[in-house]
């Protein structure tokens, strides 16, 4: 069937309701003429008469009884469409928003997120994926909101924001029994490294500036997060390598202390990533702008 103007549709709704032509045209603010005019139009789509003058106003006809129904739960739905706003408001509303992290990112951000949350958007809830290979695809299907830390190889379709700058520390067990106040290049080469084969693609840097410069490095224990590592670090003499922002951390805590890494190291950018199909979405864009004022101020 040929596609009909919404605005016609609101005519036959009008005149359905009034049983008038004179009545729809007043409340459609339009003359008369061009109400009679779409009448004319609706009567040639449908091939019926609709409407038919009678001693109390313009009766339906079966037809038009049958349309009717379908009519206004069309024009609802037009106007639902229309009226739809993407406003947001973080201090009513009770979505929850999932964000992909790293480990590291779970220990060194969560924490002040959720603080802040709890002052401006006490409903809001947050729920935390690791980051993965699968994290492009969620990001894309909307599965995941944002995707927080050092993701190199996002290709086209993903918008991202800087956050911070890291760069790398060595701690080590505060009771270590070899490292005092510093640490050099040959106590790093001659004891045992634990090492973290993260979800995140920044302990790489670490590996290959350790290849490309010919460092030796004797891994005595690898293990997959951060988490562990931290406490495994805390409690045995194994040296380990982690972003400055989570040493910084682990230094209030007294079980650990940092060095710097006794050769270079790159920095590394930690962004938050979203996929454009919700650049534009309100309660997206605030959870963006939270994250970067908290961590960029």
């Amino acid at each position: 069937m040929a596609s009909i103007d919404t605005r016609l549709l609101s005519v036959f709704d009008e005149i359905y309701r009034t049983r008038s032509v004179s009545a729809a045209a007043e409340g459609l603010g339009l003359g008369q003429p061009a109400v009679s005019v779409a009448l004319s139009k609706l009567r040639q789509h449908f091939g019926d008469p609709l409407f038919v003058r009678t001693s109390s106003g313009m009766e339906p006809t079966p037809f038009a009884e049958g349309l009717a129904g379908g009519v206004r739960t069309a024009l609802e739905a037009v106007t639902a469409v229309l009226d739809h706003t993407s406003e947001f408001d973080p201090a009513t509303s009770g979505r929850a928003f999932r964000v992909c992290m790293t480990d590291i990112s779970q220990l060194v951000v969560l924490p002040g997120l959720w603080n802040l949350l709890r002052l401006s958007a006490p409903n809001v809830r947050i729920e935390v994926m690791p980051i993965s290979a699968d994290t492009p695809r969620a990001l894309e299907s909307g599965e995941a909101d944002l995707a927080l830390g050092y993701m190199p190889k996002l290709e086209a379709g993903f918008f991202q924001q800087l956050l911070f700058n890291q760069t790398f520390v060595c701690v080590v067990s505060a009771k270590h029994p070899r490292i005092g106040d510093s640490l050099d290049i040959a106590q790093y080469q001659s004891e045992k490294h634990l090492v973290v084969r993260s979800s995140g693609s920044a302990p790489a840097l670490v590996d290959h500036e350790i290849v490309r410069q010919g460092i030796r490095r004797q891994i005595g224990l690898h293990i997959p997060t951060f988490v562990g590592a931290v406490f495994i670090a805390a409690n045995t003499d194994l040296i380990l390598t982690v972003p400055k922002l989570l040493g910084d951390l682990l230094a209030t805590r007294g079980e650990l202390k940092t060095f710097p890494v006794p050769f270079p190291l790159p920095q590394y950018s930690v962004r938050q990533h979203w996929h454009q199909r919700f650049h534009h979405d309100q309660g997206n864009r605030w959870l963006r702008q939270t994250i970067f004022e908290m961590l960029s101020g």
